[in-house]
């Protein structure tokens, strides 16, 4: 059985879909929420779950290898980052070697980096006329939205959309896409 870590900042809808996908496989499951944000969606699917969940503080994640052992204690064979809004450390990068993934609002390298999140994305994408946007889901390594893509998948924007609706369009994509290849990433662990 693989274990999966779900690092979310927020409502957890991708983190919800993961864990349904998994519900009753007998290859994975999530065995970990890691919030940063009191409060958080993710938190009450992870209680609802039944899913230990733990709020992490900026000081211990940034400067300690608190968390990494405990990432390593709860034996995690993929680190999924779904809408987690902080940097990955380092030596978190450096324990799991391609072993975390990040999901991406975007078509990177387009709209990527330090404060390219959520709706500033989307805007972002109305704004400059895009004809279409999407998801991409790649590797983590030491800079924000750098590391190997593993797939993009694109939806159509067309001159009526809102950056509303293009969050609905690449939120479905996401919900279609992650769960799938986050187990295909497991299959190859």
């Amino acid at each position: 059985m693989k274990n999966i870590a779900i690092f979310a900042s927020g409502a957890g809808s991708n983190a919800q879909k993961i864990i349904d996908h998994f519900r009753g496989s007998d290859k994975a499951r999530v065995a970990l929420i890691v919030c940063n944000k009191p409060g958080a969606g993710v938190l009450a699917i992870a209680a609802h779950e039944g899913i230990p969940s733990i709020l992490i503080e900026r000081e211990g994640f940034f400067h300690s290898d608190k968390y990494v052992q405990l990432l390593k204690e709860q034996q995690t064979d993929l680190v999924v980052l779904a809408g987690f809004l902080w940097k990955i450390p380092a030596n978190l990068v450096q324990a799991f070697p391609n072993r975390i993934i990040n999901i991406h609002p975007a078509l990177l390298p387009k709209y990527g980096g330090k404060g390219m999140y959520g709706h500033f994305i989307h805007e972002a994408v109305v704004a400059a006329g895009e004809k279409e946007s999407g998801i991409t889901i790649h590797y983590v390594n030491e800079k924000y939205d750098d590391g190997e893509m593993i797939l993009q998948e694109r939806c159509i924007i067309t001159p009526d959309d809102t950056p509303e609706t293009v969050a609905q369009k690449v939120q479905a994509l996401e919900h279609q896409w992650f769960p799938v290849i986050v187990e295909r990433l497991l299959s190859g662990l």
